[in-house]
């Protein structure tokens, strides 16, 4: 029998049942299908931590408050309790080095937010001038953050576009008075729209100076200090003179953390490889159930055609060629199902960068 003999041998044998055929198809291109998803959801994540982070630039230094025994980021890194917190003076030093170019305090929590009759929840960011350039943010109406002393409380804020549609609908939010918590604040400016970034909606911030953040949640600690070098050429040497000029204020205990943006992609990125590899062995097990079932139901078709098989034999069939004609049926249909599945896994794919356009799930090459 030649390979175009085997082939239509097998086409016809498939097409004969077409119920058992649908079944096996359905099972395996299921378990590609998959694959392709799970595989694309695990890529995508790791693709967007990788874009966020790169968006704040290649020079950025983030100092936290506590000390991580590896120098790297950990999940505990951002919850542990600190022995000293970071103070503004602490930032006030770092922008005074010479190999640092801007620095932004943070100081973080979530206030009420009103404006006459209408009220929401919102994060509050207390930082200072030099946020807007370390986050890559634009100003849609109005003015940013004025740069003054981090010590200074003034009574002024910048505001997201979603809030500003929320809190002034149809009308202009610069000039005009909102209350968070307890403070009366002028709204001095208004961001552009940019989204979601590093797990924080920017659109819906709430942007003060530092010292009003503190005085607001009665804190004089901060959550973070970002630090950008003068050029990703300078970023060592700036670690270093961060390090040394931090350790000098603290009677060199060294109860603080310096990252460079390098160490938190890697980490994230040996995370999320790792949960990707993890994710797409267990769709992998769906696949291979899929193989089984092939398996078994040509075993099952096997016994149920021996009139066929005896009828080849008597015609001059040898074992090897219906061993074959057999095989390439079963090939052909889980080429097929992987096929089918291949197409459905990409059009799960596409889905889930429709429903969550900033998540880039496209399975990998």
């Amino acid at each position: 029998m030649s390979p175009a003999d085997t082939l239509r041998f097998a086409t016809r044998a498939a097409t004969a049942w077409p119920l058992r055929t649908a079944l096996m198809m359905l099972a395996m291109s299921i378990g590609v299908a998959a694959v392709v998803v799970l595989t694309a959801l695990g890529d995508g994540a790791r693709r967007y931590v990788v874009n966020e982070f790169s968006a704040l630039g290649a020079s950025l230094l983030i100092v936290l408050p506590g000390r991580t025994e590896t120098g790297g980021v950990n999940a505990g890194s951002f919850v542990s309790s600190t022995p000293r917190e970071l103070t503004n003076a602490d930032a006030a030093a770092l922008l005074r080095l010479s190999l640092v170019q801007r620095v932004a305090p943070l100081a973080v929590g979530n206030s009420e937010i009103a404006v006459g009759g209408r009220l929401r929840e919102a994060t509050v960011v207390g930082t200072s001038a030099d946020f807007l350039e370390l986050r890559g943010l634009r100003i849609g109406q109005g003015s940013f953050l004025p740069r003054e002393d981090f010590n200074r409380a003034s009574a002024v804020a910048v505001i997201g576009d979603a809030l500003r549609s929320e809190l002034f609908p149809g009308q202009g939010a610069v000039g005009r008075m909102i209350r968070v918590g307890d403070t009366r604040l002028r709204v001095i400016g208004v961001l552009a729209p940019s989204g979601r970034g590093l797990g924080m909606t920017t659109d819906e911030l709430v942007l003060v100076p530092v010292a009003t953040a503190q005085a607001m949640f009665d804190t004089s600690g901060l959550f973070r200090i970002f630090v950008e070098a003068r050029g990703r050429e300078a970023l060592p040497g700036a670690q270093r003179q961060v390090e040394e000029r931090l350790r000098a204020r603290r009677d060199g205990e060294l109860d603080f953390t310096v990252i460079t943006q390098d160490a938190v992609l890697g980490t994230f990125d040996r995370i999320l490889g790792a949960l990707t590899l993890g994710v797409a062995g267990i769709a992998a097990i769906s696949l291979a159930v899929a193989g089984i079932l092939v398996m078994n139901v040509m075993l099952v078709a096997v016994t149920q055609r021996t009139t066929e098989i005896g009828l080849l034999k008597a015609l001059g069939a040898r074992a090897g060629t219906i061993r074959a004609a057999f095989l390439a049926e079963a090939a052909l249909l889980s080429v097929a199902g992987a096929l089918a599945g291949f197409a459905l896994g990409h059009a799960g794919a596409w889905g889930v960068r429709l429903a969550f356009p900033e998540l880039p799930a496209w399975p990998p090459d």
